[in-house]
């Protein structure tokens, strides 16, 4: 893990390029803070070039059987299995995703090309015969064109070829991936699977690139859609500029997702799921759990079992596979997290345990922050309402079930929302007016398999098809209604229309 940082190419009409930019951006290992490659800020050129090699490859991919094209995602699943160790390894490496959470978002790739292949099955359309008298209609999913995915540093496997590529490609499209400028380099090996896959050239480009490159592939007009993943200011003006553009959009955001921990639920079991889900992934994910709503009569308990498992966590290298909290992906996240610490402190809440200034033997320089626990959170604190991305767990307490739930809803995000109780009655009422997209019960991460719909609300999504399952099919092609009626001798001898409507309804005295 030692060899010298190299400038990183760019993928367009199945080739590996050079850039002819200036600008590089530094990937880290933020196990070591060693930097290990620089991603280039392509140009506004590059990225049309990666348009136009899509828009070429287009209509021989759309034209391939939809048997054939997932042919070339069996092969791709098995390369992932065949690749997997050598994968995990990588987002290990370039995001700080401790082993087991780098595996897992490998898999998660996997688990949609797997839904994808299915897709002969999935893109087959209504039909009715004899809708009208003589009438037969069947409608088909036909692919679009060229879509654009733009995605974000914290899952380099999963969102890029998990989210976005798998049923962009399997519907037929051609796909134009900006990948996140810090972690490029496991989605840049997942391409080249691809390509040894059989996939077309063309098909599938990748690029890395700055804000108004991004804004010139958003409103390419040879782009027919943009499946975006980041923040919810970004991605609201992701959607407003595209729709403004005629595109289709599907913009994943934000969160701030919570837990409503009532007193009758199983609390040493729940705590322990609380702690995976607030500092798995070092936090650094939409569907991470940093608040739980606490009932007054179990909250010094709870706080007390956090704060006990929170400290048990072992600190380490994302590639050592005995660490269970890896570091988060740079330096300047470091700092924003302990700025959002500062700011909790400066609020007023209840420090119950301080994950700044932690060290790891041997890997000093690296980009390590320990759990971090906050009580006695109260309405109105950012630190309590806003996404921190970092391992920050804020408790706030309530007197009941009702209030709990008004105080949840009351967020602006709904990714996801979380109960944690032994009761039937209970549990469905929360599932029932919980604002959440994703609910969980007595499940922390409540982020269903791919073959259902990554369903954020509110601010958290901006579009009306998310990603997955089958409203990722939908987003990724448009039906097209086909009404056939054939002539009978004598109807053809007649040679007139007995109506306007022509079939186009069943009007008073058609036969029955």
């Amino acid at each position: 893990m030692s060899e010298a940082p190299r400038k990183l190419p760019f993928f367009v009409a199945g080739e590996w390029r050079e850039s002819s930019t200036s600008k590089y951006v530094d990937c880290f290992d933020p196990s070591t803070g060693d930097v290990i490659a620089f991603a280039p800020q392509c140009t506004a050129a590059e990225v049309d070039a990666a348009v136009q090699a899509a828009q070429t490859a287009f209509p021989a991919w759309a034209d391939t059987p939809a048997s054939a094209r997932v042919q070339v995602l069996f092969r791709m699943k098995a390369l992932l299995d065949q690749h997997l160790d050598e994968l995990t390894l990588l987002v290990a490496r370039e995001h700080g995703k401790v082993w087991n959470e780098a595996m897992g978002d490998v898999l998660k790739a996997t688990e949609v090309i797997e839904f994808a292949c299915g897709i002969p099955h999935l893109m087959k359309g209504p039909a009715l015969m004899n809708c009208t008298p003589g009438f037969d209609t069947v409608q088909y999913h036909e692919p679009l064109g060229v879509f654009a995915g733009i995605t974000p540093w914290n899952f380099p496997a999963m969102i890029p070829m998990g989210w976005m590529a798998p049923l962009c490609l399997a519907t037929g499209n051609t796909m134009v991936l900006k990948v996140a400028n810090f972690t490029p380099l496991t989605s840049m090996r997942i391409l080249d699977l691809w390509q040894q896959a059989g996939l077309p050239k063309g098909v599938l480009n990748l690029l890395t690139c700055d804000r108004d490159e991004s804004e010139y592939l958003v409103k390419h007009p040879l782009v027919k859609g943009i499946s975006f993943v980041g923040s919810a200011g970004v991605g609201s003006h992701v959607y407003a500029t595209a729709a403004a553009h005629g595109k289709r959009v599907q913009a994943l955001t934000e969160a701030k997702n919570h837990a409503l921990v009532l007193a009758d639920a199983a609390l040493e079991r729940s705590a322990h799921g609380i702690v995976n889900a607030a500092c798995g992934c070092a936090g650094e994910r939409c569907m991470a759990l940093p608040v739980v709503v606490a009932e007054e009569a179990i909250a010094d308990r709870l706080v007390q079992l956090l704060k006990t498992a929170m400290t048990e966590l072992k600190l380490g290298p994302a590639y050592d596979k005995s660490s269970q909290l890896g570091p988060v992906v740079n330096g300047d996240r470091k700092q924003a997290v302990e700025q959002w610490i500062q700011q909790g402190v400066d609020e007023g809440a209840e420090l119950v345990l301080d994950g700044r200034g932690v060290s790891v033997p041997g890997f000093e320089q690296g980009f390590y922050l320990g759990p971090t626990l906050f009580d006695q959170v109260q309405p109105g604190m950012a630190i309590g309402d806003r996404e921190i991305f970092g391992p920050v767990l804020c408790i706030k307490r309530v007197k009941n079930f009702e209030e709990g739930l008004a105080l949840m809803n009351g967020n602006e995000f709904a990714n996801g929302s979380v109960i944690y109780t032994q009761s039937g009655y209970y549990a469905r009422e929360f599932a029932r007016r919980s604002h959440g997209g994703m609910v969980g019960v007595n499940v922390g991460i409540p982020v269903p398999l791919g073959v259902f719909g990554f369903t954020g609300h509110k601010h958290s999504f901006f579009g009306d098809l998310h990603a997955m399952g089958m409203d990722g099919v939908r987003f990724f092609t448009e039906l097209k209604g086909v009404t056939t009626h054939w002539f009978s001798e004598a109807e053809a001898r007649e040679g007139r229309v007995a109506n306007s409507w022509d079939g186009m309804i069943s009007m008073p005295g058609d036969k029955l």
